[in-house]
């Protein structure tokens, strides 16, 4: 089996540094206290990162891939995997199904899907205690970032409601082939304490949208062009700016949005 070709519509950028990847896999948790063993990397490409965590002996490391030269690939240098190889798309997998004791998740995610990788780690939080993913650097540092940071927006809330989020290191475009335009980072989430936000978690969801939806306005503004005028009611709130707010202002947000909506 020869090389893997990149192929841009998968988002494609295969790692070459073994330093970084051995860091990613270090940056994974051992097991224990409650950690599951299974781990699920996520677009395993040609496996710079899988040998490491292949490596590891306080887990099991399962696969996920879309690509079925890269599946050949795996397939051919490690035969040991192959059993815990899934092709298919991470974004359609049952993972309630699969690993009904919880994953872990972590991978060199493609560009393209980051921000859905995300929002399925999400939907599974109760699943998965914990992710380390090299994404591109400006979402990583959306998603690290505290209330009050230019760069805070819907992902770093919608994240941070359900995870501590750590900003790791950053890796340069030329660990890459081929190199992207952008400079990568590594981030670490891990489950908080949070069970339930006390709120329409639905609503939740809309209400951080739609307050980062025109985020130069204040929260009056955006808000009111997605839910109407909330029968002429005003929020303390409603003269802030979305990205001074911090969890429990949206929850709070979406408590008063919902008594009020219909008015």
């Amino acid at each position: 089996m020869g090389e893997v070709r990149a192929k841009k519509s998968l988002g494609q950028h295969f790692l070459t540094d073994l330093n970084i990847a051995q860091k990613i896999c270090a940056s994974l948790s051992e097991s224990g206290d409650g950690l599951p063993r299974d781990v699920l990397e996520v677009g395993c490409g040609t496996g710079v990162l899988t040998q490491y965590l292949l490596r590891r002996d306080d887990i099991t490391t399962y696969g996920a891939e879309i690509d079925r030269e890269s599946i050949e690939y795996l397939n051919a240098h490690f035969p040991e995997f192959t059993p815990r190889l899934a092709e298919g798309d991470f974004l359609q997998m049952d993972l309630r199904s699969r690993f009904p004791d919880g994953v872990r998740i972590i991978g060199n995610f493609p560009y393209n899907i980051s921000s859905q990788i995300f929002f399925k780690i999400i939907e599974n939080r109760n699943l998965i205690p914990e992710c380390v993913g090299m994404i591109q650097r400006e979402v990583a540092q959306r998603i690290a970032e505290p209330p009050g940071s230019r760069e805070y927006g819907i992902l770093s809330v919608l994240i941070q409601a359900w995870y501590d989020t750590e900003y790791l290191f950053t890796v340069s475009e030329n660990v890459f082939n081929p190199p992207p335009k952008v400079k990568s980072a590594v981030i670490r989430l891990r489950r908080n304490g949070t069970l339930s936000l006390g709120c329409d978690e639905a609503l939740f969801v809309r209400v951080v949208k739609a307050s980062f939806g025109q985020r130069r306005k204040m929260l009056r503004n955006s808000l009111r062009s997605v839910f109407g005028n909330f029968g002429g009611a005003s929020h303390p709130l409603f003269g802030a700016r979305a990205e001074q707010l911090k969890i429990a202002d949206f929850v709070d947000l979406t408590n008063w949005a919902k008594e009020h909506i219909s008015k």
